[in-house]
């Protein structure tokens, strides 16, 4: 702790809740929490971190974290650099701009396509981690390269390297690596219809997802229609296919998980992959909800529903 405190331009904070720092506001305190918008004393504190042997986790806007009941025993770290520059069609980001100041900043520069975005709450640096997107894109159409630090030094890959694919990257496999900026491609486009379009999906979004409601949004990924087994596919009605994939709100509402509760733990009864905390839900209540709809859907369809959320604080599955 001393140590940390002692490096320049860092927020340091012992026994920090957790739960200030995740949309769903749960999750135990962190023995030490570390924020600073500067990069390179983020690394620092890192190394630093690591090198004492202490544990380390480093989060975003937390948008997407079930953090557990008894928090975190070691580091959390959050970068929070927030700088935003446009060069003609091309825009530098860095990890810890909001994703809807960087959608704002696209629309309102006329450059399109992140548009579909807008209402997509976290950090910018996860929504490349975990390749977010929303109404038939996603941010990797957009990615041409991302500066991360990879434990030792810092890397910048392009977009191949990134290898993104469906709500995945390659950072999502290697949770060492550190995405500290971006390089974006845009389009030209005209503001004023931008503007248009992203606030149509956003009162769309906000009605679903109010933005004061605790929640990750979707749980659980879609599938990819493609790759679902075909005795499912004859199954599933044409009309619920959207853009190659099928909802796994489908799935869920087939085994009845609209309304189901535990504590303050609810599934929305409007929509079955909106998992919420209507007060002072536990992650312990949260996680027995995820398990009873995966457990549903697997002995009703046979197939795993993955998880979009990450997990921190929780003992290795």
């Amino acid at each position: 702790m001393e140590a940390l405190a002692a490096l320049p331009g860092l927020t340091v904070r012992r026994d920090d809740s957790l739960s200030q720092h995740t949309r769903f506001g749960i999750g135990g305190p962190a023995d030490i929490y570390v924020e600073t918008p500067e990069p390179a004393q983020f690394v620092a504190a890192l190394q630093l971190a690591k090198a004492s042997g202490l544990e380390t986790v480093v989060i975003g806007g937390g948008t997407n974290l079930i953090v557990s009941d008894e928090g975190f025993r070691g580091v959390v770290l959050k970068l929070a650099n927030r700088a935003i520059q446009a060069e003609g069609p091309t825009v530098r980001v860095d990890a810890g701009v909001v994703l809807q100041t960087l959608v704002d900043f696209t629309v309102d520069h006329g450059l399109s396509g992140l548009e579909t975005m807008t209402g997509i709450p976290g950090f910018t640096g996860a929504a490349i981690y975990g390749n977010a997107g929303a109404y038939g894109h996603s941010i990797m159409e957009r990615v041409r390269r991302v500066r991360f630090f990879d434990g030792a030094g810092l890397r910048e890959f392009d977009n191949a390297q990134c290898e993104f694919h469906y709500r995945e990257s390659v950072f999502k496999r290697h949770k060492d690596w550190i995405i500290l900026s971006a390089e974006l491609e845009m389009e030209p486009g005209d503001a004023a219809a931008l503007r248009e379009t992203a606030d149509k999906i956003r009162s769309v979004r906000d009605k679903k997802y109010p933005p004061t409601m605790k929640c990750a949004g979707s749980i659980f990924k879609n599938f990819l229609f493609a790759l679902l087994p075909p005795a499912v596919q004859a199954q599933v009605p044409p009309a619920v296919i959207i853009e190659g994939k099928v909802p796994s709100a489908w799935f869920l509402e087939q085994v009845g998980a609209k309304g189901l509760r535990s504590g303050d733990i609810h599934v929305a009864d409007y929509h079955a992959n909106l998992i919420y905390n209507a007060g002072n839900g536990t992650a312990r209540e949260l996680r027995g909800i995820i398990a009873e709809l995966q457990q549903r859907v697997q002995t009703r369809w046979g197939m795993p529903l993955e998880e979009e959320v990450q997990y921190v604080g929780f003992p290795p599955q």
